[in-house]
């Protein structure tokens, strides 16, 4: 597998990925009874498009197989900057799908780099492509100096076990659309600062 940065070409997969990380649940509640799945996919797909979302190609890294095909990907960005990016998220969900989404939480801090999004194809899954995903889009976050940081559901204990054997430590509790999940942190060693 090959860990590279996301093109915009890949602004269709980066979609389906977030809205398998955030699961049915959440997404049909985006949908609201006026919209259908599609049209929370054409959502992501534009913001994946843009340069100025959180949920952008360029923020995103993809593990390609030796065939050229996206296997997985991990989404990451400065939790400083989430504000900044999340106002395209406002904008276009306002359009789309006529939805107010400005009362969300925030799911991450100024303070650290937030991991958002997660997603390994099922059929490359259990060959260590998650935990390869994850640490090279922590190891960008350790670049600017800071604590890489996610959210885990609390029904996803094999998740929030994965998480903890790469280093990950727990730090509290955050909203995230509504439900209630488990912080974790993974804080650069001092060999990483040198």
């Amino acid at each position: 597998m090959n860990i590279i940065p996301a093109r915009r070409t890949d602004a269709r997969m980066i979609a389906k990925a977030v809205m398998m990380a955030v699961g049915d649940e959440i997404c049909r509640d985006f949908a609201g009874n006026d919209h259908t799945m599609a049209d929370v996919e054409a959502l992501f797909t534009e913001l994946a498009e843009m340069e100025d979302s959180q949920y952008s190609f360029l923020n995103t890294l993809v593990a390609l197989d030796e065939e050229g095909n996206v296997a997985g990907l991990c989404i990451g960005y400065d939790g400083a900057k989430l504000h900044t990016l999340r106002e395209r998220f406002f904008e276009t969900a306002k359009r789309r799908l006529h939805r107010d989404m400005t009362g969300m939480d925030d799911e991450t801090t100024p303070d650290e780099f937030y991991l958002d999004t997660l997603a390994v194809w099922p059929a490359y899954r259990g060959k260590g492509l998650g935990a390869k995903l994850l640490l090279a889009q922590t190891a960008r976050g350790h670049a600017i100096g800071k604590p890489a940081g996610l959210l885990v559901d609390k029904t996803n204990p094999k998740a929030e076990a994965l998480y903890r054997k790469l280093g990950f430590e727990p730090d509290g509790e955050r909203p995230f659309a509504g439900v209630v999940m488990n912080h974790l942190m993974l804080r650069p060693s001092t060999s990483d600062q040198d």
